[in-house]
């Protein structure tokens, strides 16, 4: 295995490297914190501070002169047509400067190369462009209360009424609805039908009639999900992306992207340093228990092991993808070593800190690197985003081992 870049590599490495230091310096001030970068352009856009609509058209506009806002989309449909091994160097740089990305996550990772592949020509010349110009974010209204990781068992109906669609149902969970303006949305078009089929893809106007986004507020205090409820809301039979009672394969097509998880491993690298360099300060020294307990030692050490397994299974799937062939299992597995290493990573910065770790507010002063550990201990209580490690067990032994399914 050679971890090494070639010179082309190398080269882009740098080139993500320039961009990175046009940063506006509200990101950059922001980068020395830990916060939510993927979803910071789309609220910033949406900002009444004058100051951080500014940053955000900066930000934005330096990605789009490199045309890097969606540089996973082909050429022909103003992607920036960067090889697998790019787009896996260009996300490494902005996780290791914890610098934003721009632009609508969902629309820009998951709707476009669907619409590529399924969309009508009407569809991609509707949205393709207000996409790649940042005017619109999208949303994804998949999971139900009843529905999560068996996605198939959703029940948000779509009945058709001549040209429309009325739907009615109840989606949870979704990333940023409050601030997003269109929802990609699954519903259940054929109720008769096996589970998998009877479901259509369409696409929501957020503004419609009917729809009803309401908060949840984690445990944090925080507010990035939803739940959202339907009621005879009207969308065109024209809005639906691929054939009626087909939607689960265009949505399969929408999660079969970029599934490397390098950010998350970059992540949990600068977590394990920042905490290092805290615990040789005066500071650090007094608040933990690191000198009295000398076993947690070896727990800082096993997470820092566990870290860097974490960028190399990345390393394993974007090499993968650059060859040709789509990881199954093999995201699975990464995708389950990295939520549980994430788990361990919060109990040991809440062990090194003992009681120190009950301070909640990261802007008081005894509180150890910001309440960082406090926060993400809770924040890392359940491992049920992107399907529960149930489910990718499931599909290791099935796919993977080639065992029997019970």
């Amino acid at each position: 295995m050679d971890w090494t870049d070639t010179t082309a590599e190398a080269s882009f490495r740098q080139e993500v490297r320039e961009l990175i230091a046009r940063m506006p310096e509200r990101y950059r001030k922001m980068a020395e914190h830990e916060y939510t970068a993927y979803t910071q352009w789309a609220r910033d856009r949406l900002e009444e501070d004058e100051g951080a609509r500014q940053a955000a058209d900066e930000w934005f506009s330096a990605f789009a002169e490199k045309g890097w806002v969606a540089p996973h989309w082909p050429r022909e449909y103003g992607g920036g047509g960067l090889s697998w091994m790019e787009q896996y160097i260009l996300n490494a740089e902005l996780a290791s400067a914890n610098a934003p990305g721009v632009g609508s996550n969902v629309g820009i990772s998951m709707l476009g190369p669907a619409l590529i592949v399924h969309g009508s020509e009407e569809q991609k010349a509707r949205h393709l462009t207000p996409i790649l110009n940042g005017d619109v974010v999208w949303c994804q209204g998949f999971s139900e209360p009843g529905a999560g990781s068996d996605l198939a068992s959703l029940r948000t109906r779509a009945v058709r009424d001549g040209d429309e669609y009325v739907v009615n149902g109840q989606k949870i969970w979704t990333t940023h609805a409050h601030y997003a303006d269109w929802m990609v949305l699954l519903c259940r078009t054929d109720p008769e039908a096996p589970k998998h089929r009877g479901i259509s893809f369409v696409l929501l106007d957020l503004r419609s009639p009917g729809v009803e986004i309401r908060p949840i507020i984690d445990m944090t205090g925080g507010h990035e999900i939803n739940e959202d409820f339907f009621e005879d809301v009207r969308v065109p039979v024209a809005n639906r992306v691929g054939e009626e009672n087909r939607g689960w394969y265009v949505a399969m097509t929408l999660l079969d992207n970029e599934r490397s998880n390098i950010a998350g491993a970059i992540a949990a690298r600068r977590a394990i340093e920042g905490l290092l360099g805290y615990l040789k300060t005066p500071e650090g020294e007094r608040r933990s228990q690191i000198g009295r307990l000398t076993a947690l030692r070896q727990l800082i050490a096993d997470r820092h092991i566990e870290a860097n397994v974490m960028a190399n299974f990345s390393l394993r799937i974007i090499t993968m993808q650059q060859a040709g062939t789509i990881p199954n299992y093999e995201a699975s597995a990464s995708h389950i070593f990295g939520g549980e290493s994430g788990q361990r990573l919060a109990r040991t910065g809440a062990a090194v800190f003992g009681l120190y770790s009950a301070l909640w507010d990261p802007e008081e002063p005894y509180s150890p690197l910001e309440a960082q550990f406090a926060q993400s201990y809770v924040r890392w209580a359940a491992l049920v985003g992107g399907g529960t490690p149930e489910i990718q067990r499931n599909i290791i032994a099935t796919r993977g081992l080639g065992l029997p399914r019970g």
